[in-house]
């Protein structure tokens, strides 16, 4: 049976990220652009399961030469504001974090570590054994669409710190910017009201 088309090969993805890079470049010799200052690390991000979910963002999506990595693009911040901010979808929160379960359990069964102190070869087993399990592709292949929507979406929205992921790929954004007081998730929804039985 094929896999849905909406899953991504982790090796496919980044080689299409890679591409985006380099698509719009003539030459060689470039550097990736840098952002304004370091990000601070919020509190949240020593707390489970972030430490674990960031740690697998960046095993997804390393940095390498010419590439943008999860760390760069913020991956985390923008992953956890769209995850919990209020009417965020709450059966995808529910998923991602169940799925971080998962791998922190995978982790301790076959290393006896937390994932996010493991090395590259046994964080890819990790992943590769959950990837076997049922909803495990799934897990990542979401995972890869967030890494996708970090590097791409506005700044705003907590990743592509001072718009890195824009200026990597030479990209021009639409105008106008959502400003911070009216991103999608701080926009109240309308009231709909009940007619009245006649």
């Amino acid at each position: 049976m094929n896999s849905p088309p909406y899953l991504f090969d982790r090796r496919e993805f980044i080689a299409t990220v890679a591409a985006l890079g380099l698509l719009s470049r003539s030459g060689a010799g470039w550097a990736l652009p840098a952002a304004d200052a370091a990000i601070p690390e919020p509190p949240w991000l020593a707390q489970e399961p972030w430490p674990t979910v960031n740690a697998v963002l960046a095993h997804l999506l390393p940095a390498g030469e010419g590439v943008l990595g999860a760390e760069q693009i913020n991956a985390i911040g923008y992953l956890h504001t769209t995850l919990t901010t209020p009417g965020a979808d709450d059966g995808q929160r529910a998923r991602m974090l169940a799925g971080a379960e998962r791998v922190s359990a995978l982790a301790q069964t076959g290393f006896g570590k937390p994932f996010n102190v493991l090395g590259a070869e046994q964080r890819e087993t990790v992943l590769r054994t959950l990837e076997g399990q049922r909803g495990g592709q799934s897990w990542l292949s979401a995972l890869l669409n967030y890494l996708l929507e970090a590097l791409l979406a506005d700044p705003v929205y907590g990743g592509n710190p001072d718009g890195i992921g824009w200026a990597w790929l030479q990209h021009q954004p639409g105008y106008p910017r959502p400003p911070a007081a009216k991103r999608w998730y701080r926009l109240t929804p309308p009231i709909r009201r009940r007619s009245k039985a006649t």
